[in-house]
């Protein structure tokens, strides 16, 4: 072939692309330098926090995209997430209701009841189920670079879009049970007893995210702990009955879960605002243990995608 023929052949676009690549100054400045970081090493917590919150979007669309799915290839698919629970109250009512007797002196313990066994689950869910989301997300952990916290962050809000369709059961019932709980204003404080208690939930499943990813034999004891956490919590009974009971008054007095159920018992079916102490305190607990759970996590950032 001839100079001439060579030197007309045209250059393609991958050429020119390849001759403005070398011909450019490829020069990393100085803030860019201060943005890298070395690999295999956990950022600091602000720089963090600014991953966690660039992702916020994906956290978000992996919740939705996940969530009320748990009864998938179910003759009635999501309708179990208000049976269950429904059937879960009609079995504890008979038991502790008219077996045992728990009822005495409750008023209203239909409604009592159904509220204890539907809306303290999500706290159990957030140590148990939890206690899995490293293991669960081992293999996006293992193929992607992201802040190991989107896992416990995705779960937990995909567990508090799990726990409305439940919520809204638990309204409707009381409503249709006598007594009757009609709706009031203080209906709407449900609201913010709601973001509370998944923030508490969220700084449980921080604790118990990484204490399970580094000892996994916990993952069979956490069931047994949630269990004992469930039947101290008032679920069935008054902690009026305990009265005389010091230690059994102590428990109850720190326990976040029975605050938790009564807070939402006063506003559902009693009309009261729940007292001042009662919402310093869950907002202690709720901001609290998710503040100390997220740094506890955040210490062993390095440690999620290796082997045990």
């Amino acid at each position: 072939m001839s100079e001439h023929s060579h030197e007309s052949f045209p250059m393609t676009w991958l050429d020119r692309a390849y001759e403005a690549y070398a011909r450019s100054s490829h020069v990393v400045s100085a803030q860019q330098l201060q943005r890298l970081s070395p690999v295999g090493q956990r950022p600091q917590l602000g720089r963090y926090i600014a991953q966690l919150w660039q992702r916020r979007h994906f956290i978000w669309a992996d919740a939705r995209a996940k969530a009320l799915g748990s009864q998938r290839g179910t003759l009635l698919g999501n309708a179990w997430l208000i049976v269950k629970p429904m059937l879960d109250s009609l079995v504890f009512f008979i038991i502790f209701g008219l077996l045992l007797q728990t009822s005495r002196g409750i008023e209203n313990f239909i409604g009592y009841l159904i509220i204890g066994v539907t809306l303290f689950p999500p706290l159990q869910r957030a140590i148990t189920g939890g206690a899995q989301v490293i293991q669960n997300g081992r293999n996006m952990i293992r193929g992607f670079s992201f802040p190991r916290a989107v896992l416990p962050i995705s779960y937990t809000l995909r567990s508090a879009i799990d726990s409305l369709p439940p919520l809204v059961a638990v309204l409707l019932l009381v409503m249709a049970l006598p007594p009757h709980a009609l709706p009031t204003w203080h209906w709407g404080l449900i609201a913010p007893i709601f973001l509370l208690q998944f923030t508490f939930g969220l700084g449980l499943t921080f604790f118990t995210a990484r204490i399970t990813a580094l000892l996994p034999d916990m993952r069979n004891i956490w069931p047994f702990l949630t269990q004992f956490w469930f039947y101290g919590s008032g679920v069935f009974f008054s902690y009026e009955r305990f009265i005389n009971h010091p230690t059994m008054l102590a428990f109850m007095d720190v326990n976040p879960g029975y605050l938790i159920l009564t807070m939402y018992r006063n506003c559902i079916l009693y009309s009261n605002v729940p007292d001042a102490r009662s919402w310093v305190m869950l907002f202690a607990w709720a901001f609290g243990t998710f503040a100390l759970g997220f740094v506890f996590f955040w210490a062993k950032e390095v440690d999620y995608g290796l082997e045990r």
